[in-house]
């Protein structure tokens, strides 16, 4: 079909995958992690889709592993909703660029507008004003995914719906995958073969722009200068994710 496949068929293709993925035998604990993770967000997404229609939410997508993530699971529960989209329908999403953005993010980002079917509003501004912008231009939404894990800033003490802090343009945070663990979203994205941004093949583990992030120094190979291990190495976990950015 012109133009790839539709919003439906994508939704479809994940859905099987998925279910694929939660129907199969983990061939290790860490894969059950990963299955149950999957089915927790899963119920999260599908809460979501009760509370607010199609048209009212929205998805944060900065191209990034963890939003991919949830990306992902929210194509694959759109494809049971009692509701689905219209046939032609996209994604209402929003991509906040870092000030320097990484040009093999934005070519990642623009590759998963068309693999995806997402409607991507793209702002070069702070987060918050970015936001403003979009529900100014987009006022139906009400509630948006963002893919936050607990681990990062201003996660700890984030639940899976949170209104928006005082001062901030008013809309409902939803965060499906906020008790994932690195490893976990690396174990999904390999297990389930889905494509990422090629910064993660080079040492990259957590992506601001250029001007603060480098490769993880933990994925430095020994007796190297400038080669790394790629992301989804055992070398890296939580704690050490984000050693490669300056701020």
């Amino acid at each position: 079909e012109v133009g790839g496949p539709t919003l439906r068929e994508v939704c479809a293709h994940l859905h099987e995958k998925i279910n694929t993925f939660l129907t199969t035998s983990p061939r290790n604990e860490k894969l059950s992690c990963v299955q149950q993770q999957t089915r927790i967000s899963l119920s999260v997404v599908h809460e979501a889709l009760s509370r607010y229609s199609f048209d009212e939410l929205a998805l944060s997508f900065n191209g990034g592993k963890d939003c991919l993530v949830l990306l992902i699971l929210f194509l694959s529960a759109l494809h049971t909703h009692p509701h689905p989209p219209p046939a032609h329908a996209k994604i209402q999403s929003v991509y906040v660029q870092s000030s320097s953005p990484f040009p093999e993010v934005d070519s990642f980002v623009s590759t998963c507008v068309s693999t995806y079917q997402l409607s991507l509003h793209r702002y070069a501004l702070g987060m918050k004003s970015a936001f403003e912008q979009y529900l100014r231009e987009n006022p139906a939404v009400k509630a948006i995914f963002v893919g936050t894990r607990r681990t990062d800033p201003h996660g700890e003490f984030l639940t899976h719906f949170d209104m928006t802090d005082h001062g901030w343009p008013n809309f409902m945070r939803i965060q499906p995958v906020i008790d994932w663990h690195y490893r976990e979203v690396w174990l999904f994205l390999r297990e389930l073969n889905i494509p990422y941004c090629c910064l993660y093949d080079m040492g990259y583990t957590s992506l601001g722009g250029t001007t603060d992030t480098l490769p993880n120094p933990v994925l430095l190979v020994p007796g190297s200068k400038d080669q790394f291990y790629p992301a989804y190495d055992e070398r890296v976990d939580d704690a050490q994710e984000r050693l490669g950015r300056h701020r």
